[in-house]
């Protein structure tokens, strides 16, 4: 298993643990539970970013930008999950083909 895939696993466990924390004292007891609620979403985020702009050590543009690009359109006008991740897949295809 490689370094990355050790942190994530570490991270997402992490996050698990906090928001079970956060379920079980309450959202009274624990100050933070707001924080905790966007914790997810963010390191997700953050994981998708890396994946899409990152080979190794370099950072890159290429044709999962435009994939990317076309799922965060289709999510931000609330398609249907299913045709947004068939339109950003043909996209990414596409431009593959055209530049490669």
């Amino acid at each position: 298993m490689s370094r990355a895939w050790a942190a994530v696993i570490l991270v997402g466990s992490a996050t698990m643990l906090l928001k079970a924390a956060a379920a079980i004292a309450g959202n009274t007891q624990l100050r933070n539970a707001q924080f905790l609620s966007r914790l997810p979403p963010a390191l997700f985020a953050a994981l998708i970013v890396t994946q899409a702009f990152t080979r190794g050590r370099l950072l890159l543009v290429d044709a999962r930008v435009a994939g990317l690009v076309v799922a965060l359109l289709g999510a931000w006008r609330r398609g249907p999950p299913l045709a947004v991740l068939v339109a950003a897949v043909v996209v990414t295809a596409v431009v593959r083909q055209c530049v490669e």
